[in-house]
Formats: C-alpha cells, structure tokens, sequence
C-alpha cells in the first residue's frame, strides 16, 4: 500500500488502487488528450535491429538463394550512389557540392539494410529513430497516415539526426497498402534559421537558439510538395532558396531510387526483395558477432578532454572503456562530463552512437555491407543528461563536439584492440583528426541573397599515420572518406569574400612519428565589397590536443583563431602587391600591417562583423603520429625538411637528425649519437610506476580549473563547477544529484571586472582628492 501526503490534513491515508475499469477510463483520456509528441524514448535509447515482422518471416522461409540476394544488394547499392550522385550534382548547399550527404534504404520497420557507397555514413545510420517515430505515431493517425509517393522531413536531432543543419527526406515504398521499405536522403544544408548563420552556432543558450527543430512530419503528400508548410519553412531560414532547391533536390532522388527499387521488385518480387533486406540486416549481425569473438577479451579505457565550451576556456571529459568477453562487446561512457545547459557543445546519445557507427563501417570493418546492424550486437551504456547523453532541453547546436570525439572513442583504441588479432579488416590506424576547423559565413552577398553557410574545408582533415607509412595530407573529414575540400574560386562566384591563402600546408604541423599524420593547411580569408558580412569558428583544441598519437606518436597540435582588426589588406596589396606575402606565422610575427589591431584566441568565435579587408586566420588539423618519432628514417625526415613541412627545429629536436644544412646530407654517425643519447635520457628520467603515480595523480582538478567528468577511475561521481550568487563551487556528486549547470555569459563577467576596477580607480582617485584638500 502507497502512503501519500494529504496537504490539506496532517494525517496520512492510504492510496485507493484504481479498478480495471477506471484504469482504461484515465488510460483513454491520456491517449486522447497528449498534449504533444516528443521523442519518445524507447525509440531514441535504442539502436538495435528489430525483431523479424511475420511477413519477412514468410519471405525467407521459402528460402532464397545467396546468390540472388547479393545481386539485390548491389543492384540497390547502384540505385543508392545514382541518387546520391544526382544530389551531388545538382545541390545548392556548400556540403550538397562537396560531398556531406547520403541516401539509403531502410526495413519496414526503419532497420537501415544498405547505404549508398559515398557519402556521410552518420547521416544514414541515424535515421531508424524518425522511421520507427513515423511507424508508431503516424501511420495510424487519422489527420496524417502513409501512402505512397509521401515524403517525411526532418532534422531535429532529439528525434534522430547528427545535427539540426542537416535535413533529411524520408519516403516509403508500399505494395497493397503496406509499406516494405523506406529511402531516405540526407544533406547537410547548413542555414537553418539558427542565432547563427550557418547552422551550426556556437553561441546558442537554449534549444529554441538551434534553429529549424523539425519532428518528423509529412511536406510531401501523394507526390505533390505541400506549399503551405514549404512556405514556412522558408520564412524560418535566411536562405530561402536554398531551403527549396534542396529540398526539391533531395525529393528527386528518393523518387528515383524509388524507380530502381520498384524494377528491382517487378523482376524479383515482393517477397524475395523484402527478404534480401531483411537477410542483409541479419547476415551483418551474425557476421560482427563472429567478429567481436575473434578479438581478445579484456578492456581498454581511452580519456578525451575538450578544452573549450566554445565561450570559454574549460576542461570537459569524455570517458569511454571498452570491453570485450566472447561475443559480447561493450562501450561505456559512464564518467563523461555533465551537460552544460546553456552552451551548445551538448549532444543527444543518438547523435553520439552515429559517429561511432562511422568509426565502424569505415575504420573498424569497412568491408561489411554498409548496414547499421553492424552495431546492433555492441551495447552502449551511458548516463543521461551528461554531455554525451544531454537531455531535451539542453542545446544542441554544436553537437558535433561531442560525437566526434564518440568517433574518436572507438577509432583510437581500435588500433590496441585489433594489433593482436591475425585477421584484420583493416590498417592498424593511428587517430583521425576529429575538430571542424573551418569557416562559418553569413550576411548579404555580392548579389544582394541574404545566405548563411559554411567552407568545405572541414573536409580536410589530416589523416592518422598507418602502420606502414604516413598519413594522408588533408585527406578527408573522418565523416566521409569520399568528400571534396571545393574549389574557392566556385565559391567567390557566390559569397563577398577571398581565401587569400587556401590550401597551403603548414610548416611542422604534423604528428610526428614513426609514420607522422597526414598534414593539415591554413587558411586565411577577408570580406570585400558587402554591406554586412561575418564570420564564425566552432572548434576547441586551441590550448588542449584534440586527438592523441599511437604507440608513442605524437598527436595533433594546438590551432588558435588569428585575427588582424583595423585594417583593409586589400587596399594595402592593391598599392603595394609585396605585402602579398601571408601567412599566419608571418603576419603574426612580423606583424606587417602599421596600426592593424593582431589578436589570437580559442576557435569559439560567435558570429564576427568583419570589415572590407580584416584577415581571419586559421588551420586544418593533422591527423595522430605513430610510432617512436626516433625510429623513423633520417630519410624521410630530411624529404620533409626539404620541402618545408618541418623546421630544423623539429628535425633536431624531436627527430634527433643531423644534417649538412648547406645540401642535406645526413650525418649519420652524429644522428646516431643523438637518437642514443636521447634513448639514455629518457630512461635517466624514468621512475618506477608507483612513484610515478605517487607525484602525478592528485585527488582532484586544481581549484582554479573550470573541470566537468569524472575523476580517476571512479565514474560513479562527477566533478562540475556550479555558479551561484556567491560565486562558482565545485562539485562532487552523481550526475543525477548534480545541479542544473550553467556557465555565465563570459560578457557579464568581463563587464563585472571592469566595474571593479573603474571602482577601484574611482576610490584610488577619491581618496587622493581627500588627501590633496
């Protein structure tokens, strides 16, 4: 019996028990009176196959042949890349030109079979949430339903999705009023409406800061575009024409997978089409099982910190441990930092398993069929409102911070869990550059479009070293192996403004190794010739390494933002062509432009007005070194010193090369005795472990740093800083005792501080004029 407390008396009574009848009366009137659908939470914790449905149960009793499903497949993976090409080429968005979309093509019940060969696997891998919402909440209902030649939009993640700038167009294939798959296709659109342009904003404090927060709902009825909602749609966004050509783009071809599936199935039939899906799922499953078996049981921990909540300098944790026992693989992320409920760097767990699902298909088994079932076998555990797992009401609008380093949790120790293993499926790989460093824009155009978006040079990311050569320069993003870094000039045509240096890779920034990580270039741009233009950054890493190296590689450097204020560099080159010569180390330290104002800070830079001719700054990461840099061959260094890519420095200092600087030759005696003495200081400086711990680990964070996760191998609790009227205190506490946590505006406390010493100075001063009277 439940004891409750009655407020009117100060006795208690006990709870009547409902009837069966009352109990259906008060169930009814909840299901008749909801007041609105949010993402429901069986659906969104789950990322696990479905069970067989009766009818794929009929399909595959009768049998089918192996070989007629493999040809299903391919002749579905061809009508995937058809789409996914037809996308490519005739988008509007900046990441429909460059490759940042997908299409694929789903169970009835939202399972994802099979992905297009190219394109962004995240976007697709995510995607079984909208279907399954679209399948219990509204094929049944009565003022939505499902029929063919619908079209379902979404992108709000809490329901299913990387991010909210990307749209997704999801449609049904039926036979007798039953639906037996479904294509989707996704783009990464950019503008969306959000307190930023571009999409993805580094400044919101609430959800309603994200942008366009689309459940999923129905814009395309029986094959025509309702104008209605399209209308709406593009009054929300700063960019309405790019809100319709993608949409109209992305409708075209889900039609015309449509078209290849609706072949396939006249040759093949209902049945054997429907099985060879469902087969495919499966098959994928039993497959990773095995492999998961192969593996050696035993655990791996890897600990990621961000360094940034892209508003202030923080330390934010990412736990993640690995364990594997037979078949049984799990991912635990028990220990990651709380969620922060007014900084955008929070992300849904939907978002965060979908980038580990990247690191699967490509990193882990890219031999499988693309088929998300490929995680199905793998359990996740996670606590909610931690910024990895964030809750409905935390924002979202840079989300990626998270669920990139979720890639990074199963990409990086992936190469200590397989090294062992005789089969691999793939290259042991040190890590992945995994931060967006490129530029956000918005404003007015040449052409008078107001339009918000981003440069596809987030595309190119370094890659990490193998186990047998260096990684690939600026190679691609860790999202998309297949996608393209643009071409500016195309870009100039379109947007008022110049990337005066692009592409040209920076001096030393590489993972020095054995094999060093592929090598990321800077970029600089300024504005000309627009009546309001900006610029956004949303990265961390300026003071903490974003990604480590493998097996004593170093991992990537650290990238501040660069600024040159107060100055129009066009109208000094115009007169003097010399003062052509950029770049960040050179304007930075020769400082070249009199009265210019020079500036460097974290890559959270909210949306910037940027003057006709002010210098923005930045680079492209490089991916993870592997190896001892002292193994690698004094050839391959010298190759680098000669081209540029290191300074001496770098060669003396952490390759122990010498050389004849006046042809390059080698010295190989006296790099001998440099790689020896370096050998004998490092065991000079070695102590035995339990000393070493004893002068290293500390009970907790210094006071003075802003930290949020778990400390030491307890995950259990938490540390945060939480500020009050009194000031920020640090906290010690479960995440679901943990307070709402809030950062405050980095402007109040500069005002604040600024008060105070204009107090001080007032005080300063008035004390003197008492003195002087």
């Amino acid at each position: 019996m439940t004891i409750i407390n009655d407020p009117s008396t100060t006795t208690q009574r006990p709870k009547r028990e409902l009837s069966e009848q009352e109990q259906k009366w008060v169930d009814q009137f909840m299901d008749e009176t909801t007041l609105f659908l949010g993402p429901d939470p069986e659906i969104m914790r789950s990322h696990h196959i479905t069970d067989r449905t009766d009818f794929e149960d009929r399909c595959i009793d009768g049998g089918i042949d192996p070989l007629r499903v493999d040809r299903i497949r391919k002749r579905i993976a061809g009508a995937l890349d058809e789409g996914f090409e037809m996308m490519e080429a005739t988008g509007a968005a900046p990441g429909a030109k460059w490759g940042d979309l997908t299409t694929a093509i789903y169970t009835a019940e939202g399972d994802v079979a099979y992905l297009s060969c190219h394109g962004v696997i995240a976007f697709s891998a995510i995607l079984h949430h909208p279907i399954r919402f679209i399948n219990k909440y509204w094929k049944d209902e009565p003022t939505v339903g499902i029929n063919p030649g619908d079209g379902f939009i979404h992108n709000d993640a809490r329901y299913g999705n990387v991010h909210n700038t990307d749209q997704s167009m999801i449609s049904p294939i039926m036979r007798d009023g039953k639906i037996i798959a479904w294509v989707a296709a996704t783009i990464h659109e950019g503008e969306n409406g959000a307190c930023e342009p571009g999409g993805m904003p580094s400044g919101s404090q609430t959800p309603f800061d994200d942008g366009l927060r689309m459940s999923p709902f129905k814009i395309v009825e029986r094959g025509e575009l309702r104008r209605d909602l399209l209308t709406f749609l593009q009054h929300s966004v700063r960019d309405p024409k790019l809100q319709l050509a993608d949409l109209k783009v992305k409708i075209g071809s889900v039609n015309r997978i449509i078209e290849r599936v609706d072949r396939i199935i006249e040759e093949v039939g209902t049945e054997e089409f429907v099985g060879a899906l469902r087969l495919t799922v499966e098959d994928v499953e039993t497959e990773v099982r095995r492999r998961i078996r192969e593996l050696p049981d035993g655990t791996v921990r890897f600990n990621q910190f961000m360094d940034s909540t892209l508003r202030e300098n923080v330390l934010l944790k990412v736990s993640a441990k690995i364990t594997i026992k037979g078949e049984k693989m799990t991912v635990d992320l028990r220990g990651s930092g709380s969620e922060i409920l007014n900084r955008a760097i929070n992300s849904p767990l939907c978002s965060v398993k979908s980038m580990m699902m990247q690191a699967i298909l490509a990193f882990w088994w890219p031999d499988l069929p693309r088929s998300t079932s490929s995680m199905s076998p793998i359990e996740i555990i996670s606590d909610e409102h931690t910024w990895t797992d964030a809750g409905y009401d935390a924002p979202m609008g840079q989300s990626l911070q998270a669920s990139f380093r979720a890639f990074s949790a199963l990409q990086n120790p992936w190469a200590k869990i397989q090294f062992s293993t005789p089969e691999k499926y793939s290259n042991v790989i040190a890590p992945w550059f995994n931060q967006i460093n490129t530029f956000l824009w918005g404003g007015v155009t040449q052409h008078g479009d107001q339009v918000g978006n981003l440069c596809a040079d987030l595309n190119g990311m370094g890659g990490g070293a193998k186990a047998f050569r260096d990684g690939e320069d600026a190679v691609s993003p860790l999202f998309c192996a297949m996608a393209d870094t643009a071409e500016q000039e195309v870009m100039e045509e379109e947007v008022p403004f110049m990337q005066l240096v692009s592409k040209r890779i920076v001096r030393d920034n590489q993972g020095f190794g054995k094999f060093r990580g592929g090598m990321g270039y800077e970029m600089i741009v300024a504005a000309e010739n627009t009546p309001m233009w900006g610029f956004m950054t949303v990265t961390s890493g300026a003071k903490f390494p974003s990604i480590s190296g493998s097996f004593g590689g170093y991992g990537c450097n650290t990238y501040p933002l660069s600024r040159v204020k107060g100055v129009n560099v066009y109208d000094i080159m115009r007169k003097d062509p010399s003062k052509f010569d950029l770049s960040i180390e050179k304007v930075m330290n020769e400082q070249p432009f009199e009265g210019a104002d020079y500036s460097t800070s974290h890559m959270g830079l909210q949306f910037d007005i940027a003057k006709d001719g002010e210098l923005y700054m930045i680079s492209q990461g490089t991916g993870g070194g592997y190896g001892d840099p002292l193994d690698r061959e004094p050839e391959m260094v010298i190759a680098d010193l000669e081209l540029d890519r290191i300074s001496p420095k770098v060669a003396t200092e952490i390759y122990k090369v010498a050389w004849d600087p006046s042809n390059f030759v080698i010295d190989v005696a006296e790099t001998q005795r440099l790689r020896d003495a370096e050998r004998a200081a490092r065991i000079s400086r070695g102590r035995p472990y339990h000393e070493f711990v004893e002068e290293f680990v500390t009970e907790g964070p210094a006071e003075d740093l802003l930290y949020y996760g778990s400390w030491g191998d307890d995950t259990d609790e938490l540390v945060a800083t939480h500020f009050t009227n009194e000031g920020p205190q640090r906290i010690v506490a479960k995440v679901e005792d943990l307070p709402i946590i809030l950062m405050p505006d980095p402007k109040d406390l500069e005002i604040a501080e600024l008060k105070a010493r204009v107090g001080e100075l007032e005080d300063r001063h008035d004390d003197h004029q008492h003195r002087l009277r």
